[in-house]
């Protein structure tokens, strides 16, 4: 199963990963290598380990609609910290992320890196905490790990098909995992 699992989120199609697998032995269906990895629930785990935070919003269509992933990066180490998917990008949504991010890390002392994205800064501004718009720099990591995401889905056209927003969300979380194992 963990084979199939990492294979899967190397790139590889889950028909592919099925025929990878026939080859030691392993009769699978693609179904089956798809609920392994929803079912593994895998969530990136780190620590925040430096005084900086890159945070991004980043568009992707799920149905043929509009959906914001939501992320955050060790602009240091370019471990994903945290990854969710909404609905709609505004001042909300936006603070849903933060107090989501401030609930599984201490934040206190860390300084978000951001772009100029409408939502990001105000809310930052407004709920006290500390942040700098930056282009280029350390921020450029969280583009490193959006290219990637987006990278990974391009082979759906940029769009999650057939997929429920749960699922969408569990496989983002499941590619933060891969992605964080492949940074150390």
């Amino acid at each position: 199963m963990e084979v199939g699992i990492r294979c899967h989120l190397g790139g590889m199609s889950l028909r592919e990963v099925s025929k990878f697998l026939e080859e030691y032995g392993i009769d699978r269906s693609h179904v089956a290598i798809h609920n392994w990895v929803h079912k593994a629930d895998l969530q990136p785990i780190s620590t925040v380990s430096e005084d900086q935070l890159a945070v991004d919003e980043k568009m992707i269509r799920l149905h043929g609609q509009k959906f914001w992933l939501y992320g955050a990066v060790d602009p240091y180490t370019n471990k994903i910290l945290h990854v969710s998917l909404y609905p709609t990008a505004n001042k909300q949504t936006t603070r849903w992320f933060l107090t989501e991010l401030h609930r599984r890390y201490q934040l206190d002392d860390v300084k978000f890196l951001v772009d100029d994205a409408d939502y990001l800064g105000p809310v930052l501004a407004k709920d006290g905490y500390r942040f700098q718009v930056i282009r280029h720099g350390n921020r450029n990591a969280i583009e490193r790990v959006f290219w990637e995401i987006e990278q990974r889905t391009s082979s759906f056209a940029n769009s999650f098909s057939n997929v429920a927003l749960e699922t969408a969300q569990n496989w983002l979380e499941a590619v933060a995992v891969y992605h964080n194992s492949r940074q150390t």
